[in-house]
């Protein structure tokens, strides 16, 4: 290495200080967002918006949609992009009230945990072989994620209206709903916050201290480089998109057991939901760089976006408007990040 190339690096990245590092990183400003956000709807509403009620309410309004941008994360990370995720988890959810209908005798309400453990299976095999086949027709055939996406997104749809002639399935065991769905554990924390939780945990620590997550950050960064360097790179695709459609069927049964139904038409946006919360979290478009925590803090935004002009009455319509801001300026500072990458 000549010394003017070797003093470039070492001046550059590899003498980066803690400080210009964190300034350099799209998780350190995004977070400075969502505690403006918290500390401006603090000071104009304190006493609604700073409750434990209402952070309560955030944390479990945000769980299944967390849970579906932690696949989300891996999926953009490989400079992926999966549209079906909504449509995975309504049909998932489909399957699993439909399986512990049948299991049930038609009424399910009165239904025990054998039933709801054999929901839960279904839903989770349901999400997987969807995912089975975005990964497939991805990863083998080679045809665009977005195109392949699109398709499984409406045929998932679908298959979800056709499985009970177009209605909501509205026959969940009341167990289920009562323990998970508004159950509560450790003095008041609730039970679907905390399956959130563990998942997200385990979704970070398989991402960034896993060869799993390794190959990931490989394939979305260079996809050649890694299949060059022995990184198994159709293989390994495959199971991104198939983590995807696992936690999508998770994301079913956690919805179907808070609402107690299987609400179709509230989740027919989730697929852009989570696309949105994992960029505006700092994950990469263009592939190679994320992280979960910061897919938890853009899944918190819009959240307390809505939670805080609901209590100051300003209309929801601003709120589309304001995501929209964030979304667009995290795009354009991964872009100049880039650049500024590049440039050195």
């Amino acid at each position: 290495m000549s010394t003017a190339i070797q003093t470039k690096v070492e001046g550059g990245v590899g003498k980066r200080s803690l400080g210009q590092r964190l300034l350099g990183a799209n998780t350190f400003w995004i977070a400075l967002v969502l505690l403006a956000l918290i500390a401006i709807f603090t000071a104009l509403a304190p006493n609604e918006f700073a409750t434990v009620f209402t952070f309560q309410t955030l944390l479990i309004e945000t769980s299944v949609l967390l849970v579906l941008s932690v696949g989300m994360t891996f999926v953009i990370i490989t400079s992926g992009i999966d549209l079906s995720v909504g449509s995975v988890l309504i049909f998932a959810g489909m399957v699993c009230g439909k399986t512990m209908e049948w299991l049930s005798g038609g009424n399910a309400s009165a239904a025990g945990w054998g039933v709801i453990t054999a929901g839960l299976v279904a839903a989770v095999l349901a999400g997987t072989v969807w995912g089975l086949i975005n990964g497939f027709l991805i990863a083998v055939a080679k045809i665009p994620p977005l195109i392949v996406t699109l398709g499984s997104m409406g045929a998932a749809l679908g298959a979800a209206y056709l499985l009970n002639g177009g209605s909501d399935v509205r026959s969940v065991p009341t167990t289920l709903n009562r323990t998970l769905g508004y159950g509560t554990s450790f003095g008041g924390v609730p039970n679907l916050v905390l399956v959130a939780v563990v998942i997200t945990l385990i979704g970070a620590w398989l991402l960034h201290t896993t060869r799993f997550g390794r190959y990931t950050y490989a394939v979305g960064s260079n996809a050649e480089a890694a299949r060059r360097s022995g990184i198994a790179v159709t293989a390994h695709l495959l199971k991104v998109y198939l983590l995807t459609g696992f936690l999508a069927g998770v994301a079913g049964f956690l919805s179907l057991a808070y609402y107690a139904s299987t609400t179709i038409t509230a989740h027919t946006n989730d697929n852009l939901n989570a696309i949105a919360a994992t960029v505006m979290g700092g994950t990469s478009l263009f592939g190679g760089v994320g992280s979960v925590l910061g897919t938890v803090i853009g899944v918190f935004i819009p959240a307390v976006l809505k939670k805080g002009f609901n209590i100051t009455h300003v209309q929801d319509f601003w709120q589309m408007i304001a995501v929209g801001a964030v979304l667009v300026a995290a795009v354009w500072f991964d872009q100049r990040r880039r650049r500024s990458r590049s440039s050195r």
